[in-house]
Formats: C-alpha cells, structure tokens, sequence
C-alpha cells in the first residue's frame, strides 16, 4: 500500500461531509471553516483524480454517479478511522482521572496531600486540572471538580465537601513583630485586599460596623498570591481557612485575634452522576472527604496551639 497515492485528508473530511449535506454551504458549517474553503478543497480533488464529484447548478451542487459511489466508499473508511481511534482514546481514557478545581485550592489545600492518594492509586493516571474557569462537563474533558460556590449544580451529582470561613492573617514579623491586640488597631495597619476575600463581613463580624471595604493597596486576583503577600510581610491578609492552615501551622502566619466570618460559598465536590459509579471517580471522593476530616483536626490543632515558631510549628501530615 503506498500512501502517497491518498489525497490530503482535509479534502476527504471537505467531500465527505459536502456529499453528506449536498451542499457546501452545511459542510462549511460543520467544519467550521468558510463555503471557499470547501469549494477550493472539492476542486483541487476533483483534480487530483480525474474526475467530477459534484454537478454544479448555480448555488446547488449535487452528486455526480461517480461521486456518489466515491462518497461511499470514502465515508466507510472514515468511519472505520473514527471507531479504531475511540477505542485506542477508551483504552487509554480509562485510566485517567481528571479533577478540576481553582488554582488556589490546588495550589495551597491539594497538592500538598495529594501524594498520598498517587501513592495509594498508581493504577490511575492523575490529572489536576487548576483552573478558574468553571468547568463545563458536557463539554470539557473532566471526571470530577472541586467547586467553590453556592452548590447549586442543576443536573449534577453534588455534595457540601467544607465549610469555608474567613480570618485575618499576617507574618509572625509583619510590623516588627508588633501586631494587632484588638480589631481596632487594624485602622492603622496595611490591609491586603482579594476580589473573593471582602473584608466587609468580617468587620460586621467583629464589630466595627461603621468601616468601609478598604479601597487602597494592590488588589490581588489569585488568594494563593495574597496569601503570599500575607506571608512575606506586606500587610494583613483576610485569608480562607482552607488556604491558611498549612502556613499557620508552620509558623509562617498568625491568626490574629477569634472572630471568623462565614463564606457565602463553599466547597462542593461535584461531578455527573453517571461518574459516581466509575471507581476512580468514586476512589477520589473517599480520598478527598477523609482528606477534610483530618484538615479540621489539624486546623483546630494549630489555632489552639498559637503563634509557634517555624520550627517548632505543629506538623501537618501531606
């Protein structure tokens, strides 16, 4: 078999899809390029072999006897194409396990555990797809997702993962090591700002019902970049217990004061409801809930024990 004698295979998918429809213009939509592109495409194989595949009569086009048996014969081996390279992708596919979830929680609360799952799991091939783009399952790539919302996923398979809560955060040296008594002295210290952490609430929370959402100072997109801002000294951070843990337990922020505001959102783990019976799907699930019943445990640990030094903070197991 010498396959130099094929035509380009865009020209094939071009005339089969054009003798389909009968029409360039539906194949043009399909393809999603422009009804010159198809035509051009038709032409230069209709060169190529010798032959006429469409009768043109003025905008109508309409197979020839000739490119009716080629559409054929052209659409079968498509087809045999199609179905060998699904069963080569299903082979494969199965063995993936995709997670999507927002950069920050992967960044600061997941990867730092997730070894232990890979490690439990080699069968599967983990892929953690960070991203703030709300996922879309009847169109990505995507077993499972880790959200952070309101919970309400219409069609979808849904359960409350964690609560979130919000607290001010700063580095054990933030200000020289002189940092805040009460709410109050907050007035004359830097605050960090977030489009997802408003400080609002927690002023309610903590009784200073008359101060504004802070407006000056650099505003951060990403929580995990705020909280490095947090943990580098610039300033005080109104930060998610779920980023925070790891580095109040390190030492490397301090909790400041008791009051917690609540979320308006929290943690779901959602996926379809036909990937609840797959077991790598299901497998992730008990992984990931065993995972937030050990992270309040460590979480109480570390705000019970107080601000400690890095190195004798509280150790929190990956």
């Amino acid at each position: 078999m010498d396959l130099r004698q094929l035509p380009a295979l865009n020209a094939i998918k071009a005339f089969e899809a054009a003798a389909r429809h009968e029409s360039f213009s539906r194949a043009a939509d399909e393809l999603f390029v422009t009804h010159g592109a198809v035509s051009h495409q038709i032409r230069a194989l209709e060169a190529e072999l010798g032959v006429t595949l469409f009768a043109r009569d003025g905008k109508r086009v309409r197979l020839t006897e000739v490119g009716r048996r080629y559409a054929a014969q052209v659409r079968s081996a498509l087809v045999a194409l199609v179905d060998a390279t699904r069963e080569v992708r299903a082979g494969d596919r199965e063995r993936r396990l995709v997670v999507s979830m927002q950069s920050s929680f992967a960044a600061r609360w997941v990867t730092p555990r997730i070894g232990g799952f890979i490690e439990a799991h080699p069968q599967w091939d983990l892929e953690l797809l960070s991203t703030n783009t709300l996922t879309d399952f009847a169109r990505d790539d995507v077993d499972a997702a880790i959200r952070f919302g309101f919970g309400k996923y219409s069609g979808l398979h849904a359960e409350l993962l964690l609560e979130e809560i919000f607290f001010p955060a700063c580095a054990p040296h933030f200000n020289g090591g002189d940092l805040p008594k009460v709410p109050e002295d907050l007035a004359k210290l830097p605050l960090l700002r977030s489009d997802d952490e408003l400080w609002r609430p927690w002023f309610d929370a903590a009784g200073l019902t008359d101060w504004p959402e802070p407006k000056r100072g650099v505003l951060f997109q990403d929580s995990s970049n705020l909280l490095q801002a947090a943990i580098d000294g610039q300033g005080i951070a109104l930060t998610r217990r779920s980023l925070a843990l790891h580095e109040v337990a390190a030492g490397r922020l301090v909790r400041l004061f008791d009051v917690d505001s609540p979320s308006p959102w929290q943690y779901y783990f959602v996926c379809p409801p036909h990937m609840m019976q797959t077991e790598r799907v299901r497998a992730f699930r008990d992984w990931v809930f065993g995972e937030v019943g050990r992270f309040r445990q460590q979480f109480d640990q570390a705000c019970a024990a107080g601000p400690q030094p890095a190195a004798n903070a509280l150790h929190v197991a990956p």
